[in-house]
């Protein structure tokens, strides 16, 4: 059966890990692999990470650039020459990529996350793997996806994928770190990341920036829109074949059985939340426990700055975040409305307003 995979390898596997030269071998399998499974009538997006890795090695730098102007100058000449590579690769065994550089507020913003998910499902319909990675040249610090493990889910995500495989440096996650814990023990299933009990440690190699925590945090958000999500070595890509024929291969993370819907997923994973809203006790257990809408009334403070429409994390009494959503007030609207009825906030604010300050179809339950 054709399903959508999402393959996500990290520079860890891209690169030798003494000289941050790619390792050709591991990337002309995975391409390989990845022309395997598009003739096996399988839709494929690729993320792939090493910009930065390969720009460092063409410039002659020993270590990755910590400053974010020269680490965006560092990722223009890698990218260029990454894209390269994969092109004369695919191109060997005449299969077509586009090259798919996105920012975060390409997936902020509501309009351009839907030209994204549009352009992404076009591609795959043209028979196009998209090759995609984040725009570190034009990337802020404070609008950055952080990782690809990140990116990869949000990808996920948008092309609604069957499957999620987070390619990296080990074979399976464990217990703890199996190069410094002879004790690990590897973990083959996940069915609740919320009982996973692991040590995780820092990225995998000097040359990228994700980790094992980074990986986990992925499968999480993949497998709650239903992707189903795998950790396997970067060095074996034959490892995806052998997942989808079912064999026990790396750790598989199962989808959640009531994934959220697209716009669920974008108000969760793809927005920045602007600021806080703190409610008591009542409001909490309408939310939870009776899928209600957010009143003023249940509202007992307000963090940061924000505008009507932007999304802001909602807290219980204590601080804990219980749900994220799109606010309908800005957020001095709020601090006037708070603790408030709803039929006084046309009197408060002088002017008529929305019931709900953040309606139930624009909420999403659970701890981001």
């Amino acid at each position: 059966m054709a399903q959508t995979l999402v393959i996500k390898i990290g520079t860890s596997s891209l690169t030798q890990p003494q000289t941050g030269s790619l390792a050709l071998a591991t990337i002309a399998t995975l391409v390989e692999t990845v022309c395997r499974l598009r003739r096996a009538g399988h839709q494929v997006v690729l993320v792939s990470s090493g910009a930065v890795g390969v720009g460092c090695t063409r410039l002659g730098l020993k270590e990755r650039p910590r400053v974010l102007a020269l680490k965006q100058a560092v990722a223009a000449v890698g990218q260029g020459r990454l894209i390269r590579v994969y092109d004369d690769l695919f191109s060997a065994l005449d299969q077509p990529i586009a090259q798919v550089l996105l920012s975060r507020i390409d997936l902020i913003e509501r309009h351009r996350y839907l030209n994204v998910h549009r352009t992404l499902r076009e591609l795959l319909r043209l028979g196009v793997v998209p090759v995609v990675n984040e725009n570190d040249t034009v990337a802020v610090e404070e609008l950055k996806f952080g990782d690809n493990d990140t990116l990869s889910a949000l990808v996920a995500g948008l092309v609604q994928a069957d499957w999620l495989f987070l390619l990296t440096d080990v074979d399976r996650l464990y217990s703890a770190d199996p190069r410094r814990d002879q004790d690990a023990q590897p973990i083959t299933l996940v069915t609740e990341i919320a009982d996973l009990q692991v040590q995780t440690g820092g990225a995998g190699s000097a040359w990228g920036t994700g980790g094992m925590a980074t990986k986990i945090t992925a499968a999480q958000m993949a497998t709650g829109a239903g992707v189903r999500t795998v950790i396997t070595e970067g060095r074996y890509p034959q490892n995806i074949d052998k997942a989808l024929a079912g064999e026990p291969v790396g750790t598989q993370f199962l989808p959640q059985p009531r994934p959220k819907n697209a716009r669920q997923y974008w108000i969760a994973h793809g927005l920045v939340p602007e600021g806080k809203l703190y409610l008591d006790d009542g409001a909490v257990v309408a939310l939870r426990e009776r899928g209600k809408s957010l009143l003023a009334a249940g509202i007992i403070g307000v963090k940061g700055e924000f505008q009507s429409q932007e999304a802001v994390q909602l807290c219980g009494p204590g601080g804990e975040v219980i749900a994220r959503g799109l606010v309908n007030y800005s957020s001095w609207e709020i601090e006037r409305i708070q603790g408030r009825a709803s039929d006084q906030i046309e009197e408060v604010l002088g002017r008529p307003g929305a019931e709900t300050v953040v309606h139930r179809d624009n909420l999403v339950l659970g701890d981001f």
